[in-house]
């Protein structure tokens, strides 16, 4: 049974027993408002709720002139359906014109209009979606644990995909089904989508860590497909990517680390001083791959400089949330 199912029930029976307590005719329209309004964050609620009762106000408005002067017929009934569904998107409360609907035709199942009427189905709008506005700013699942997890996956197959790269870089030979690139990329979107969640349940200061970090990754990962290309090209083991090899093993280390020591970094300074150094290539052969590991080099230089876009060194005290990645 999913939480939002628990909601709905809550919402419903509360707004139930209050249009009962105040014998209000129509409980059950109520508890239907209720369901209506229900929904998956604290600001998608308000929004939809606003959506909804404004829909509904205009909705029966309209419909209440086209009964009178019309009456209660069916064919109305219809001519109410063209003439307020485009009003209402058009007022930009299409959300609400189900909620609207169900206004509208309790209203013309009982036959009658007045002001008694009216005020009646009022009434159940602001019990039936106010319930539904109580229970869900009331609470809302922390999403803070999913997302943790999610983030020790995402990191650890990172860490895998680096160590597969300087597996690669010391043996070209080296076969990687590179399954884990494909899971990285799940687990991010997966993410995005659980911050942005956590982001709409608060209402005052909402924290965006967790968006950036999840946005971070995603860059990096665009960035990582890069270095797959220039790795492909290294189709023969020289120093140089022996060397380059030893700079992803410390990322694959970095990468699950709870702060940024910039070990990597360094690592990779001292190489491209080092690379200087060395002699010139002498053959095709040779000029083809120490072109792919010097632009493989550049590739990681940017993956680093993704991170630190996003955030400040924490050599000192390591975070345990979003800010601390690299």
């Amino acid at each position: 049974m999913g939480f939002r199912v628990i909601k709905t029930a809550a919402a419903s029976l509360l707004a139930i027993l209050i249009t009962d307590a105040l014998n209000i005719p129509g409980a059950t329209s109520a508890g239907l408002l209720a369901i209506l309004g229900v929904d998956v964050t604290r600001k998608r609620s308000v929004r939809s709720i606003s959506s909804r009762l404004f829909a509904s106000l205009l909705g029966l408005v309209l419909a209440c002139m086209l009964f009178y002067f019309l009456g209660f017929h069916y064919w109305v009934l219809a001519l109410y359906i063209l003439l307020a569904f485009p009003a209402i998107s058009k007022a930009n409360f299409k959300e609400g014109i189900v909620t609207s609907s169900v206004v509208v035709f309790r209203v013309f199942q009982g036959e009658e209009i007045g002001v008694d009427i009216l005020l009646t189905q009022i009434e159940l709008l602001i019990i039936g979606l106010g319930s539904a506005m109580l229970v869900n700013l009331v609470y809302m699942p922390n999403s803070e644990g999913a997302m943790m997890e999610i983030r020790r996956k995402v990191d650890g197959l990172f860490s895998v995909i680096f160590h597969h790269f300087s597996l690669t870089l010391r043996d070209p030979e080296h076969i990687w089904d590179g399954k884990e690139l494909i899971e990285a990329n799940r687990q991010i979107e997966k993410g995005i989508e659980e911050a942005k969640r956590a982001s709409e349940n608060q209402m005052i200061h909402p924290d965006g860590s967790w968006n950036i970090y999840f946005y971070m990754r995603k860059e990096q990962m665009e960035n990582i497909q890069s270095m797959m290309h220039q790795i492909s090209q290294v189709y023969e083991r020289l120093p140089h990517g022996v060397l380059t090899a030893e700079i992803f093993d410390q990322l694959s280390k970095d990468v699950v680390a709870e702060g940024y020591t910039g070990k990597s970094e360094g690592l990779l300074i001292e190489l491209e001083d080092r690379f200087k150094e060395m002699e010139l290539p002498t053959t095709r052969e040779e000029f083809e791959v120490r072109s792919a590991i010097l632009q493989l080099c550049h590739e990681l230089e940017y993956y680093l400089n993704i991170s630190k876009k996003y955030k400040a060194p924490t050599a000192k005290k390591p975070q345990k949330r979003a800010d601390s990645a690299v």
